[in-house]
């Protein structure tokens, strides 16, 4: 065979040369990327203290830090939820997230995939016991209990550090990360005591009424975003961010804003309505949710009232008359076209139509959550009456499109003072304020029962920090 040893002619040559280079030009990485395509792409698990689809779209910490970021940037926000740890450092290692955002806590698997940026916060790791059990009080006590902590989780890592240092002989079983919980095992009886991050606590506490809190770990965990491999101005971008926010006080405002409720919930309160969640709520909620497909309303706050009203009973009757799962009048009920309050169906679709007519009359220049809560205090105290109460936030100089500074004004009503300045005259106005906060004590509890998680869905925010509604 022949070979032809000339040289390339020099136009060839130069042509490959561009042809090379162009082939060999890196891809926008980092916050070029982001800005280039408009768009922060986070990655995240479904969980309360992370990200989740409450009644009026995505909430949780981590979701509400990543739009902040977001609109730091100027670009807009898809974030998604995956299984778990290793779908996340899939998705990085992948390229397809510029972040990872779940309580995270750098470890070597994700420095595999990722640069870890400065830690934002420390969350608190607490031993728990069950209720009426002996109270833990310090490291040693747990040494020769049986101790449940999730597989592979940064709890177990750090009981593998006091083992080393100040506990020998501490044992634990790693429960499956997917299948099991903690609270759950010690709730049940299976273990003697758990360790969980404080922030998962005050979500949990309210599912599992029997545990208690025994003692705090001397080491706290901290909590990071991971960053995509080769992109060092988004590390920089990101730590300078959290600290802008911690100087600002408003990373403090943010994780006290998307904790769970921290109110006294009663214990007899919540064992009763997990009882009554497990045998009556399944008998009502299709009735739930062919109500919210009618009103436009989500079907746990529709259960969240009607378990406030009657506790999911159809023969409830109240003294003033007021009957059935969503406690109608008699008026109402005429007006909503029916007759008999005992038929749970029919009350709960009045029910629900009723109360979208009252938050008709809540002006539409509210924004939501306020105009739905407006409007289920509105169910409680009665449309004039909230009125009155609304004037009387204004004469405060506060906002009466606002519902927290209507709920503070709200009691008032029961003031001469004041209720004589009003349309309507005395109210008991501390009664709908506990209305309105049980109910969404209700629904925080109704939100977070064990459901499928739906793999794949994003929540995209513009610029403009608007939420695209779930689907």
């Amino acid at each position: 065979m022949r070979r032809d040893f000339r040289a390339p002619h020099p136009v060839r040559v130069a042509l490959a040369a561009v042809l090379l280079m162009a082939g060999c030009t890196p891809e926008p990485q980092g916050l070029e990327a982001i800005r280039a395509r408009g768009e922060l792409r986070v990655v995240t698990v479904n969980s309360p203290t992370s990200y989740y689809l409450g009644t009026y779209g995505a909430e949780g910490l981590e979701f509400e830090l990543a739009r902040a970021f977001a609109e730091e940037l100027g670009v807009g926000l898809a974030m998604y939820p995956v299984a778990d740890a290793r779908a996340m450092q899939a998705e990085l290692a992948a390229g397809r997230a510029d972040i990872a955002a779940a309580q995270i806590t750098a470890t070597s698997a994700w420095e595999r995939v990722g640069e870890p940026a400065d830690p934002y916060d420390h969350n608190a790791q607490l031993v728990v016991y069950r209720r009426g059990s002996p109270r833990p009080r310090g490291t040693l006590q747990i040494e020769s209990a049986q101790l449940a902590v999730r597989a592979g989780s940064p709890q177990e890592r750090i009981l593998e550090k006091l083992r080393r240092t100040v506990a020998p002989h501490l044992e634990w079983v790693a429960t499956a990360p997917r299948t099991a919980d903690p609270l759950e095992d010690v709730h049940s009886g299976h273990a003697d005591y758990g360790v969980v991050d404080a922030r998962e606590f005050s979500f949990s506490r309210h599912l599992y009424p029997d545990v208690r809190v025994g003692f705090e770990l001397p080491e706290k965990r901290p909590v990071q975003w991971i960053v995509r491999r080769g992109s060092p101005d988004l590390v920089e971008a990101v730590n300078a961010f959290f600290r802008k926010l911690r100087d600002s006080g408003r990373l403090a405002q943010i994780t006290e804003r998307t904790s769970c409720d921290t109110r006294e919930f009663e214990y007899l309160e919540s064992r009763e309505f997990q009882a009554h969640m497990l045998s009556r709520l399944p008998r009502f909620r299709q009735w739930f949710e062919e109500a919210a497909q009618e009103t436009g309303f989500d079907w746990r706050l529709l259960a969240a009232i009607a378990y406030q009203e009657s506790k999911w009973d159809p023969l409830a009757r109240s003294h003033q008359g007021a009957e059935g799962v969503m406690m109608l009048t008699a008026v109402t009920a005429s007006a909503m076209g029916v007759t008999d309050r005992t038929d749970a169906r029919a009350n709960i679709l009045a029910g629900a139509r009723y109360l979208a007519e009252v938050r008709n009359k809540i002006p539409e220049r509210i924004p939501e959550p306020d105009r739905t809560w407006l409007a289920v205090a509105s169910y409680n105290v009665g449309f004039g009456h909230l009125e009155d109460a609304r004037i009387i936030t204004q004469i405060h100089g506060k906002n009466p499109d606002s519902w927290l500074d209507v709920r503070e004004h709200l009691p008032l009503l029961a003031q001469e003072r004041w209720y004589t300045r009003g349309k309507r005259g005395y109210a008991r106005g501390w009664e709908p304020v506990q209305f309105v906060d049980r109910i969404q004590r209700y629904l925080t509890l109704l939100e977070w029962q064990p459901v499928e998680i739906v793999s794949g869905h994003v929540t995209r925010v513009e610029p403009a920090s608007y939420v695209e509604p779930a689907t």
